[in-house]
Parts: structure tokens; C-alpha cells; sequence
């Protein structure tokens, strides 16, 4: 087998770094309740892996009576305050292989569409120094399906994007880096990703490692 181990590996984070999609689904549930609306599941689902404010302006559709800057605080500060008083879900295999990484000295960058604040608090407590690049959804013009986010992580690592792995959950996600020109890793969750819109499926990151991952890279390096 070919292998090429990856300049740096991208990673997204609700979903595919910890399991916070739920928490979203009921921040957004309750905030559109309270305005005597209602949020079906196929509405937040719609919405995953997308940007912040994209969900902001579904919700505005729903009856919430706020600007889009005020809806995206108050979902973040409800994540927040569950990720706080539930502990930080992490996805099965993803901080074992994030682990893997780091010790290999392989560059990582986070490519979120959260906001900085929560994306950093997620950041400051994996328990090690995980990443080398945080970009959040308040960092880019362009939030996901739009390429910019993860030539942004790539760039902030002063890497080539062809040359980075990008591990994603949702279809936005993957859209964004595969069209950036990553080697795309879909590991879905809540939704699934339609299989053009990755280089490989798998099913969770759990037993997953450096030496999966440079295989991958490699075989699509030769393509």
C-alpha cells in the first residue's frame, strides 16, 4: 500500500469532533417555541453543517422576532451552558486519532462554524494542546457549503489544501472541503453525505488512525 502521510488534517467540530448536534436541536427548539413557533426535526436537520447565521435567518422564517446576530448568541450560550453542566460529548475514536496526530507532529487546524468562543472553549479542554489553527463561522465572509472556510484552515497552516485531510459529518461540511481541494474524510451522523461529496465514508473514527488516513491521502494523491 502507498502511503502519503497528509501536509495537515482539518477538522471540523459539532458532530464529527464531539457530539453537540443535540444540543443545538434543543437550543433551537426552545428558542423557537418561545416565540410560539415550531421546529421539526427536518427543520434542524436541514440546518446541520451549516453556518450559524444560515440557521439564524430559517429560524427568523419560524416567527423568532430577533436579528440574526441575537439568535446566534443566544443558541450559542444554551450549547454552551450544556456543554458546561453535561461535560463535552466527544465522538467515538476522535480524540484518540486527534491524539495520534498531535504526537506524530502532524499540523491540525479546527474549521468550525461555531462561533470563536464556544470553539475555543471546546478547544481549551481536550486535555492537550489539540490544535494548531482555530477557524470559526465569526472568522470567514463565506460560512460552509462555501470553499473559503477550509482554504482558510489550510492557509492559516501555511500548507496547500491539496495537500491537507479534512473529516467532516455533514453535507455543507464536505461541500466545503472538497471544493476547497481537500482529501475529504465524510463521517456521518445526524445526515447523511451523498458519496461525491467525500473521497471516503466511514462510519465512525473509532479504531481509526494516521496509517488510515496517509492510505486514503495517498490514493488520492494518485488519482
Amino acid at each position: 500500500m502507498t502511503h502519503s502521510t497528509p501536509a495537515a488534517v482539518l477538522w471540523d467540530m459539532d458532530g464529527t469532533l464531539i457530539n453537540s448536534e443535540p444540543y443545538w436541536i434543543s437550543a433551537e427548539n426552545e428558542l423557537v417555541e418561545s416565540f410560539g413557533g415550531e421546529w421539526t426535526d427536518d427543520d434542524a436537520m436541514v440546518v446541520v453543517g451549516s453556518g450559524l447565521f444560515t440557521s439564524a435567518r430559517a429560524m427568523q422564517g419560524k416567527g423568532v422576532e430577533l436579528d440574526e446576530q441575537t439568535i446566534v448568541d443566544r443558541l450559542t450560550d444554551r450549547v454552551m451552558a450544556q456543554l458546561k453542566e453535561f461535560g463535552i460529548p466527544w465522538r467515538p475514536g476522535a480524540r484518540e486519532l486527534l491524539l495520534e496526530l498531535r504526537e506524530a507532529g502532524i499540523p491540525t487546524a479546527l474549521v468550525t462554524m461555531s462561533i470563536s468562543r464556544m470553539a475555543h472553549h471546546v478547544v481549551d479542554n481536550l486535555g492537550f494542546v489539540g490544535f494548531d489553527a482555530v477557524v470559526s463561522g465569526d472568522d470567514v465572509a463565506n460560512p460552509k457549503p462555501h470553499p473559503d472556510p477550509y482554504r482558510a484552515g489550510a492557509d492559516a497552516l501555511g500548507v496547500a489544501i491539496s495537500d491537507c485531510v479534512a473529516i467532516e459529518d455533514s453535507p455543507p461540511g464536505a461541500t466545503s472541503a472538497f471544493s476547497a481541494g481537500a482529501t475529504v474524510i465524510g463521517v456521518p451522523f445526524m445526515v447523511e453525505i451523498p458519496d461525491e461529496q467525500t473521497h471516503a465514508l466511514w462510519p465512525t473514527l473509532d479504531g481509526r488512525t494516521l496509517e488510515h488516513l496517509s492510505e486514503l491521502h495517498a490514493k488520492v494523491a494518485i488519482r
